[in-house]
């Protein structure tokens, strides 16, 4: 269901200025900013939790050597 709200225009400014691109719609800026308050869901941190044991084991590939086989 679409529905439509009203905001002033300077929340309505605020949100433009968000923008990361001129397709950026006002919906991908509010879900964008409703994220960074989200809880992570369960799978999330045990995938979390699985990669920083990797990591910790040595497990990982180093950044320097992703850059220098991407040529970067």
């Amino acid at each position: 269901m679409v529905t439509t709200i009203q905001v002033s225009e300077d929340l309505k400014d605020a949100l433009a200025k968000r923008r990361f691109s001129d397709k950026d719609t006002y919906e991908e800026i509010l879900w964008d900013l409703l994220e960074d308050t989200m809880e992570l869901s369960e799978q999330t941190k045990r995938d979390i939790a699985i990669a920083r044991k990797e990591i910790a084991e040595g497990k990982g590939i180093p950044l320097s050597v992703v850059k220098k086989e991407l040529g970067l």
